[in-house]
């Protein structure tokens, strides 16, 4: 489930998926910096181009390069800003293709799964002209979130259910 709302000039995406692993495999799995590049779409040409440490922390800087457009490619510079292990963790662009960029990652257990949830605000630059190109940012995104939650669904697949008869 993937939806999109607008406040005070802000865009908000949110995200939400269960994956039947714990909660304690999908931290794993997500405070690896170098798995950020696969749960993102292949056209976006997405590379990490510091050198990140093994597992993320506060203050921790990543510098990326990503495809914006066919043949525009754009820096983009996070910190990892807030982490409280097992639970969430926000990263914040300091500089890159958007005027702002907060993105909250949730992690709750239930039962043997684990229920994630991606908060996104972001704005875009270019004031007035920013907000006329929000549409077709807001389907990137969503195109972007897709992509990560199909591909999570493969990595992580819900274990087969048994269907025994007895004759």
């Amino acid at each position: 489930m993937i939806h999109i709302h607008s406040h005070s000039g802000i865009y908000t995406l949110e995200a939400e998926q269960v994956l039947p692993i714990s909660r304690e495999a999908a931290w794993d799995f997500f405070s690896a910096p170098e798995n950020l590049g696969n749960i993102t779409p292949p056209y976006m040409g997405f590379k990490i181009t510091s050198r990140p440490d093994d597992r993320m922390y506060a203050g921790q800087v990543i510098t990326y390069s990503i495809g914006l457009l066919p043949g525009i490619r754009s820096p983009w510079v996070t910190e990892i800003t807030h982490v409280q292990e097992g639970r969430f963790f926000v990263d914040e662009q300091r500089f890159g293709p958007y005027a702002f960029w907060h993105h909250q990652h949730w992690f709750k257990s239930r039962g043997d799964a684990t229920h994630m949830t991606d908060r996104v605000s972001y704005k875009l630059p270019f004031g007035p002209f920013g907000r006329l190109l929000h549409p077709f940012i807001k389907r990137q995104l969503i195109r972007v979130f897709t992509y990560r939650y199909d591909t999570l669904a493969r990595l992580f697949p819900a274990p087969a259910t048994s269907d025994i008869r007895s004759s």
